[in-house]
């Protein structure tokens, strides 16, 4: 292949934001530069890009897509063995296009080739021009005389310059999701990765943050947040170079996932999402979460459904009756849905404890002899929709469906059991097992049309990985594209069923999941003290239409507090709501009306996060409308220590109107309480902003909602 006659600028722009490709004299394709977007596009010609440094080695030190072998000696993005055996790969520019991809959208496509053997990687870079948010992947397609083995296939190879280099990461466990920890990167290489296969997200998060010469901040300096939109086993490496860049590999796992990829077919990565940001982790989170709700996450710009769950009230110990009187408590309440949690299904092996029954979705007929559609018609009766747990990619081995197919399960054959919450993995690799799952849900709206909600559960992780009809090394790969096929069936047949994502907890938040469900269960932990901090850490990256808080009775603390933390989001109720106190009631039942009002605040404003819940005495988060004219405060005391009200400095809001008037009320407040917030008074924007105001936060009024409003409105 003849190298380019002249050097090659690509810019991939928004609003704001730029990542600039030069394809140099060689025909290699390099990153230049990435970030703040430059006026006039005809000076990325002078950016210098670092090629050919050092006796000529470093060229793929900020290549666009690093492959593996030949002059690279750097972790690459892309590793083939070819059919001949050849374990090297080289990649040079042949063409690029950029054309409109929708409303607000274009896509840049490059292709690049290998000059020896007949084997592409087309690089894909999907941008948003108004949300400043890119999405990358790759696409790998040959025509060779036989299969090429890909061992390693990233989505994006991001390249960047700094002084320094602050990664912020996401870990945990069940009950204890998403906890941050911020590092600078020094020479060498970060990796995060899964290997869990489903529930992914269960000790790693697949979402970072990297801030650029100075620790991440709310409000000011550059951050790139990035996330993988993908729900298997992931790989993020961070490697400081030897000229004291960062290159940032991002795709699924490597590991135990060789591919091999027959001649004429394609292999295209799940997407990297990411944003550059100039004003800090809050202007990334604020990108992020409108991109979300604007082009991912179904029914983004709408409305949610509150609803009443029945676990906390009854666990595996129900029947009609009991329910029956469940819904009417959801309605007296005034919640929108009554959900049906686990255990209304199985026979032979009934589902009265965890150990049994998983995979037969009949109902149970002790419990339920009218079946579901009875519990519709009843909930409808009684004033609100009804909705359903499923768990359709697991099964216990005490159950009819492993009993009749043992081959759908994920297991090696001559290995002992191996289960996780006594249940097993199905093989959604293997398109039987597709077309069952999907029947599970499809046979429960066709026999109950008037079903209004999904909540889908994933409590096991995959051990003993093997599959009876499908290459092992694709299986962890192909248990995701699976689980799509079977999510973008029921999407085209239901297109607006509410449907929740839980996956014991948080253990499965990702974007590739998030484009089939509406919204997402964060954690089984609902202690509003952890949630506080729980939900501060999910708002980086999704936004709170989304995320799904309940009040519960896992703490002691008062029912306002709880209110006040679950309505930072998608707000439920999983708690028995005859045992609630008179004025708890009364409390609930009006706080329901305020959310009704403030949602579209809530949902589809600016979040603002003014105080964080780390190091700080009180937290405080300010959700502000597109129009600027309404905006909620929440408030909460973290710190255990006392201090009075007026100790507490004033905590300045953002977002606002410098030249509009707002007023500042209290809500959720309880029956017979007074407010010593002043609802009479006006403020300008500036005012609130530079000066700010005090929610009066103590250890006697621990949580504060205000609701500020453009006066006159």
């Amino acid at each position: 292949m003849t190298a380019v006659a002249a050097v090659i600028e690509i810019p991939i722009e928004t609003n704001r934001t730029a990542l600039v490709l030069r394809v140099d004299n060689d025909g290699h394709l390099v990153i230049i530069h990435h970030g703040k977007k430059l006026q006039q596009a005809s000076e990325y010609s002078r950016l210098r890009g670092i090629t050919h440094i050092n006796e000529g080695y470093s060229e793929f030190y900020n290549a666009a897509y690093t492959p593996a072998g030949s002059r690279n000696l750097l972790e690459p993005a892309i590793q083939a063995t070819h059919a001949d055996g050849n374990p090297s790969l080289d990649l040079v520019y042949v063409r690029h296009e950029t054309k409109p991809a929708g409303q607000g959208q274009t896509l840049t496509t490059v292709l690049l080739k290998d000059p020896q053997y007949p084997f592409e990687v087309t690089l894909n870079f999907r941008a948003y021009q108004n949300e400043d948010v890119l999405e990358s992947w790759s696409t790998i397609r040959h025509m060779e005389k036989k299969a090429v083995r890909l061992q390693k296939y990233a989505s994006a190879n991001l390249y960047l310059s700094a002084n320094q280099y602050y990664l912020t990461h996401y870990h945990g466990n069940w009950a204890s999701e998403v906890r941050p920890e911020e590092t600078q990167l020094t020479a060498g290489m970060k990796v995060l990765d899964s290997k869990l296969g489903t529930r992914a997200q269960m000790l790693q998060s697949p979402m970072f943050m990297l801030s650029l010469n100075q620790p991440a901040q709310e409000e000011q300096g550059e951050v790139l947040a990035g996330t993988l939109a993908w729900s298997g086993n992931f790989q993020f490496a961070f490697e400081l170079d030897p000229y004291h860049n960062v290159r940032v590999l991002a795709g699924i796992n490597p590991y135990a996932s060789e591919y091999t990829l027959e001649p004429g077919r394609d292999f295209t990565t799940p997407a990297l999402v990411y944003t550059f940001s100039t004003q800090g982790t809050g202007g990334a989170s604020r990108s992020l979460h409108r991109w979300a709700r604007n082009h991912r996450i179904p029914q983004g710009n709408g409305d949610r459904l509150t609803l009443l769950n029945n676990w906390e009230a009854t666990q595996f110990d129900f029947d009609e009756p009991k329910l029956v009187d469940l819904f009417k408590d959801g309605k007296k309440l005034g919640v929108d849905l009554f959900l049906l949690d686990d255990g209304w299904f199985g026979n032979n092996f009934p589902r009265n404890n965890d150990k049994a029954g998983l995979g037969d979705w009949q109902e149970n007929k002790a419990k339920l002899p009218h079946g579901i559609g009875y519990l519709v018609k009843e909930a409808e009766a009684a004033g609100v929709k009804f909705g359903i747990w499923i768990e359709p990619e697991m099964v216990n081995p005490k159950s009819d469906l492993y009993t009749k197919h043992p081959d759908w399960v994920i297991k090696l054959p001559n290995r002992e059991n191996a289960v996780f919450r006594n249940q097993q993995v199905l093989d959604l690799s293997n398109p039987a097992v597709q077309e069952f799952v999907y029947g599970v849900v499809d046979d429960l709206f066709t026999k109950n049309p008037k079903l209004a909600y999904i909540k889908w559960d994933c409590n096991a992780v995959i051990y003993n990985a093997y599959s009876s009809v499908n290459p092992t090394s694709h299986l962890y790969v192909d248990y995701v594209r699976g689980l799509y096929k079977v999510l973008d069936r029921l999407r085209t047949k239901y297109p607006t069923v509410p449907m929740m994502l839980c996956s014991g907890g948080g253990a499965r938040v990702d974007y590739g999941a998030l484009k089939y469900f509406t919204e997402f269960w964060p954690s089984d932990n609902t202690s509003p003290s952890e949630r506080i901090f729980i939900q501060y850490n999910y708002s980086m990256f999704f936004p709170a239409i989304a995320t799904c808080n309940h009040i519960t009775n896992w703490s002691n603390v008062p029912i306002k507090f709880r209110t006040d933390v679950a309505m930072m989001g998608k707000m439920g109720y999983d708690l028995v709501v005859s045992h609630m106190k008179p004025d708890e009631l009364t409390f609930s039942q009006q706080a329901l009306k305020n959310y009704d009002r403030l949602k579209p605040a809530i949902y589809h404003g600016d979040l603002y996060r003014l105080q964080p819940p780390y190091g700080n005495d009180v937290a405080s988060m300010l959700y502000v409308s597109e129009k600027q004219d309404k905006a909620v405060l929440f408030s909460y005391l973290i710190s255990n220590r006392f201090k009075a009200g007026s100790d507490l400095p004033t905590i300045r809001l953002r977002g606002l109107q410098p030249d509009k008037r707002y007023t500042v009320q209290e809500i959720n407040l309880m029956p017979g309480v007074k407010s010593p917030i002043d609802s009479t008074i006006s403020y300008s924007g500036d005012f609130l902003m530079t000066v700010g105001l005090n929610p009066a936060v103590s250890d006697r009024r621990t949580s504060v909602v205000l609701e500020v409003t453009e006066a006159g409105r």
